[in-house]
């Protein structure tokens, strides 16, 4: 049975070292942040987990696999958290995904930016939203008048 979690402990390293590499490799020749950000979050989750998951194998049911298990649980919810910190941080600051072209955007200051008025609030409503708003006024002004033309055949007979 020790040889059993023995071998299983050094599959899970070795496919946790290939992940960190890859993962690495891929730090290095991606060609902007955002892309950087999913090669780091694989790292991450691939290749620390499957780090801990041999060293769980390794360590067997003592207080060192509770140890691994409570960092385990740590990397698995912080690390979604921090590549989702830096994206938004890059983002704010008008780092452009795509190398060699303008940004349509302009980077923000703060995390919420400001909602664009609708066009049909708008003073400069467009000729659609303002044949649609004449239609349901002319519709509204008829029913009124048949309203009042009903209530007072009712109160005359």
């Amino acid at each position: 049975m020790d040889s059993l979690f023995f071998i299983l402990s050094g599959i899970s390293l070795a496919i946790g070292v290939v992940a960190l590499l890859i993962g690495s490799l891929g730090l290095l020749r991606l060609p902007d942040v955002y892309s950087r950000i999913h090669a780091v979050g694989m790292i991450d989750t691939a290749g620390a987990g499957f780090i801990l998951l041999g060293m769980l194998f390794y360590a067997g049911f003592s207080i060192a696999s509770v140890k691994l298990a409570a960092i385990g649980i740590f990397l698995f919810f912080t690390s979604p958290i921090a590549t989702d910190a830096v994206a938004l941080v890059a983002h704010q600051n008008g780092v452009d995904p795509t190398p060699g072209t303008k940004l349509s955007i302009k980077p923000t200051k703060g995390a919420t930016r400001k909602p664009k008025a609708k066009a049909a609030k708008t003073a400069k409503a467009s000729p659609k939203a303002k044949a649609k708003a004449s239609v349901k006024a002319s519709v509204k002004a008829k029913a009124k008048t048949k309203a009042k033309a009903s209530g007072k055949g009712k109160s005359s007979s």
